[in-house]
């Protein structure tokens, strides 16, 4: 049921995604402000993930997904509203309300880890990231014929009619968990477990920095997915907008994006795999390699749209590595009672410093170009690079 819903709402993150920069310009007439709008969406996601984590903890992941839902499908005719009126507030509004849904597909790969022992923890948390790919590779490449539907017919905006398609899908996903996700996989992780007292369960912010300040390796892993999301964000926020200035149309966008997300999804088993098979730090070294070596390719590309298609779908790889490993040593490396407000300390700081990132890319490209955006991210990754090479070099790190 997690990669059903995986399926449907990825399907409507990325229809957003792929117009969320470009709708922003159109409202504003301001490139500079086209960055705010996926940022939103970002800063959305975050706000969102402790109140849901909170929720989760207290009633099971079941009602944190539906809910987590349906404000994505409100946040998505909020964005429609927001551009029939030309209201850039009600658009950035609606956005944030859209990010719930990306914060309900993060959220999902916990709940498959909420039953895997250490061993295959890693491919748990990948089969249900990938199973993503489906929606969120056929996302962006319907939001052209999704917003032509509206065409001429209706008052709703051709640029803004797909956010009514994406709303369809988070409330299909929202059906989807509430009808059939059963048993509640936290509530039996529980069941399982009852020499953990009620009481002994930790679920707020403060006790999720505690459980991260305690163990090195959660601290290595909060700042592996912090980092690999942010400047996968960064970078991929201002792709639509920089090939469009170099004239690709959005056919040619849609193709682009929906390669990159094919990276970010399509190989994330392999990557699950491979954090099982030889450990977590190798994958987050891994990561690394791989998304400098994407801003190195996107950076340098100029007009050739292949090479930037190419570097968008090794960005989209980067994160899954990171993101996988990241997500695994997270959870290998805090005790059980802590998880859930680990986890939600996670996405709020990874989508917190992702919202950062966005709402810098636009003013960066405006100001002195793609170019000098790529090479930021690509600098993000220096500390990840030294603290997963000081943890290898740990005799305790030998599992890791």
């Amino acid at each position: 049921m997690l990669v059903v819903s995986q399926i449907l709402g990825g399907l409507g993150v990325a229809i957003g995604i792929a117009l969320a920069p470009m709708l922003a310009t159109e409202v504003t007439g301001s490139e500079a402000l086209s960055g705010l709008a996926p940022t939103a969406s970002v800063a959305g996601t975050a706000l969102l993930s402790l109140p849901l984590a909170a929720l989760m903890t207290s009633r099971g992941r079941r009602p944190g997904l539906v809910l987590a839902y349906l404000i994505g499908a409100l946040g998505g005719a909020l964005v429609v509203l927001g551009t029939m009126v030309r209201s850039f507030p009600l658009l950035l509004l609606g956005m944030a309300a859209f990010g719930a849904g990306s914060s309900a597909n993060l959220q999902a790969r916990f709940a498959a880890a909420d039953l895997i022992g250490p061993e295959r923890r890693g491919r748990a948390i990948s089969t249900v990231i990938w199973a993503t790919t489906i929606g969120s590779v056929v996302g962006p490449n319907i939001a052209a014929p999704a917003g032509r539907v509206f065409r001429g017919t209706t008052p709703v905006p051709e640029s803004a009619g797909p956010y009514l398609w994406s709303a369809a899908a988070f409330l299909l996903a929202g059906v989807v968990v509430a009808v059939l996700l059963r048993p509640d996989p936290l509530l039996t992780a529980r069941a399982l477990t009852p020499q953990i007292p009620q009481g002994e369960r930790k679920r707020s912010l403060r006790a999720g920095v505690a459980a991260v300040r305690e163990s090195p390796m959660a601290k290595l892993a909060l700042v592996a997915v912090t980092v690999s999301h942010t400047a996968m964000v960064s970078i991929m926020v201002m792709t639509p907008v920089h090939l469009g200035g170099h004239g690709a149309d959005l056919q040619l966008i849609g193709l682009v994006i929906s390669g990159h997300i094919a990276g970010m999804y399509a190989f994330s088993p392999v990557m699950g795999w491979l954090a099982d098979r030889f450990g977590r730090l190798s994958v987050i070294g891994l990561a690394v390699g791989l998304l400098s070596t994407a801003a190195l390719l996107a950076g340098t590309a100029g007009p050739r749209h292949g090479q930037t298609a190419l570097g968008l779908f090794v960005l989209g790889l980067g994160w899954s590595a990171g993101m996988i490993a990241g997500s695994a040593l997270l959870t290998d490396s805090v005790p059980q009672e802590a998880r859930a407000a680990v986890q939600g300390l996670s996405d709020l700081t990874m989508n917190a410093a992702a919202g950062i990132g966005g709402a810098s890319a636009g003013v960066i490209v405006a100001q002195w170009g793609y170019g000098p955006l790529n090479a930021i991210g690509a600098a993000l990754l220096l500390p990840v690079a030294a603290l997963a090479l000081r943890r290898s070099m740990k005799p305790s790190a030998a599992g890791a």
